[in-house]
């Protein structure tokens, strides 16, 4: 069993769990969000990075489904992250992705058996985001807020400072015909005013989903990613008027706004 393409380019709430933490697998699978991360990554120090993989490897031979967070290319663990995760075909989500070269080989020596979520999240992947996109293998990009704020010496939760980098992963994704991105983590796991604040300015950027680092923070972020029920309404009373354009609550309505209806629509099931 493993992530479908569709689910990774439908989810809206993805739920990150340290590798070294066997013991909470099965409750971040149970938490109700539409994908599991399992980070061999930044959650797990150095000496706990071998047993981190043997865990992944022990929950994927299970029959259990994941996308496998792999320490970044060229440090000394990523290849056998790799190749655990294509053992089992598991989604990766490759750290510091700024290089389509390097995107392309582990796509290539994974045989295209695993799909890519290039995780953005540098000066340089973002500068580079239309490429990252072009990617053979990459399936939806991820950013990285944390990391990108330390290089560029601004605040991680900083809309203002950020917005760029996330416009351009937006602009990016769309001009290479990927689904909309995936927004990076609200730190503050015990607010939920600033988890509300950062998904309204994911979505009002055109960002569909959310990178989750605690369980609590799955039904807010399924929840707010959803269309509305305003939204909805507006969406049907469109699609309903036709083909041909014409005013709906006062708005002119032609080809492109249909189209968003009818997007707004399928994402809401």
């Amino acid at each position: 069993m493993t992530v479908s393409r569709r689910r990774l380019e439908t989810a809206r709430s993805l739920l990150f769990v340290p590798g070294d933490r066997p013991d909470r697998f099965a409750k971040a699978a149970s938490a109700g969000a539409d994908a599991v991360i399992i980070d061999l990554e930044d959650a797990v120090g150095a000496q706990d990075k071998d047993t981190a993989r043997q865990n992944v490897a022990a929950w994927l031979g299970a029959g259990k489904d994941a996308v496998v967070r792999v320490n970044a290319p060229g440090t000394a663990w990523s290849d056998a992250d790799l190749e655990v995760a294509a053992r089992f075909s598991a989604p990766v989500m490759v750290p510091k992705s700024e290089d389509p070269a390097v995107l392309a080989d582990l796509a290539c020596r994974t045989a295209g058996n695993c799909l890519l979520v290039p995780l953005v999240e540098t000066a340089a992947g973002v500068e580079r985001a239309t490429e990252i996109c072009a990617t053979p293998g990459a399936v939806r990009l991820a950013f990285g807020n944390v990391d990108l704020s330390s290089q560029l010496g601004v605040a991680h939760d900083d809309h203002a400072a950020l917005a760029y980098a996330r416009a351009r992963l937006v602009s990016a994704s769309a001009a290479a015909g990927l689904c909309p991105p995936v927004d990076g983590v609200t730190t503050r796991v015990k607010d939920p005013e600033a988890l509300a604040a950062d998904i309204a300015h994911a979505r009002r950027l055109g960002f569909t989903g959310k990178l989750c680092v605690h369980p609590s923070q799955v039904a807010a972020t399924r929840m707010r990613f959803a269309p509305t029920e305003s939204e909805q309404r507006w969406a049907r009373a469109v699609v309903e008027a036709g083909e041909s354009v014409t005013v709906v609550e006062g708005q002119m309505v032609d080809k492109p706004v249909l189209e968003r209806a009818r997007r707004i629509l399928a994402t809401s099931g």
